[in-house]
């Protein structure tokens, strides 16, 4: 009973100073702006201190608090219509981690099935499927949002779609390299060898093998979508109004730069931030969860 004591706790501090030595290189401010703004768009109807669509015309172009014409009831001002910039940048924070999460989860979900069946079929399955990666890949995305948008009208669900259409054919890339290297792997050839059907392979054996490609191909896109989606809002193919999108709110404020410059600068700051933290700490993680880039350490 005493060997076991003394053999399991040196080996359970190994494990331990193992898993702080991985996160020992943790972007911290990036991770703090992360959590920032996941918190404030999943509280955002207590965070916000005014309704981010209602404004007080007697109220419009209040500069920020800082200023020497601000208000504290407006900590980050007003714009032309009276409404409250920090309002509307919190619930923007909330439409952008929504598109976010729904393009990848439908275009995460499409790219990685078909490029399991890719890698694992190749032939003529895997040249269709690779040339409608190239086709999709090769259409330039903010002239098929805008002729949707003219077609369809403005809506949420046209967006999503869009940027599901266009993502879509990143995992399905990524993956399909990912499983033509995990296919030569001898325990692919010993579940051949054993009878394992063609589903369980898949499902059982190479899905396993990507969860750290998908993770990381996932926290590096989100920053991707977040900006397309803020440049088509600003364009007028995104989010319609008045629903605060970061994109169109710098819209909103770009004939009036000279005048009140808090109104486009802000979200622009918002949107500059979170894509910033979000490809910092995808570096991270690919760093991490990458067992050849752990090996050159």
């Amino acid at each position: 009973m005493a060997e076991v004591l003394v053999v399991s706790a040196p080996s359970s501090a190994r494990r331990v100073l193992g898993t702080l030595r991985k996160f020992r290189r943790l972007p911290l401010i990036p991770s703090f702006i992360i959590l920032l703004v996941v918190f404030t768009g999943i509280f955002a109807n207590l965070i916000a201190p005014h309704s981010p669509r209602v404004g007080i015309l007697s109220e419009r172009l209040t500069p920020p608090a800082w200023s020497s014409e601000g208000s504290a009831n407006h900590l980050l001002g007003t714009d032309q219509q009276g409404r409250d910039i920090l309002s509307r940048i919190i619930h923007g924070a909330r439409v952008s981690l929504l598109v976010s999460a729904v393009t990848l989860l439908i275009g995460g979900t499409v790219g990685v099935t078909l490029g399991l069946l890719a890698g694992w079929y190749g032939g003529w399955i895997d040249e269709i499927i690779m040339r409608m990666v190239d086709i999709l890949l090769a259409l330039p995305l903010i002239l098929v949002a805008l002729v949707l948008v003219v077609s369809l009208g403005q809506s949420l669900s046209v967006i999503l779609v869009v940027l599901a259409i266009w993502i879509w054919p990143r995992f399905a890339r990524m993956i399909r390299g990912e499983v033509l290297r995990l296919r030569t792997m001898d325990y692919i050839a010993l579940a051949q060898v054993s009878g394992a059907s063609t589903f369980r392979i898949i499902t059982v054996h190479l899905f396993p093998g990507v969860i750290n490609t998908l993770i990381i191909i996932a926290t590096l896109q989100v920053g991707i979508v977040i900006l397309v989606e803020s440049t088509l809002s600003f364009l007028g193919a995104g989010v319609p109004p008045p629903t605060p999108a970061w994109g169109s709110m710098v819209a909103e404020g770009r004939d009036k730069l000279a005048l009140a410059w808090w109104i486009s600068t802000l979200p622009g700051v918002a949107i500059m931030l979170t894509v910033m933290a979000l490809n910092l700490f995808g570096d991270w993680l690919r760093d991490t969860l990458d067992p050849r880039l752990r090996q050159l350490e």
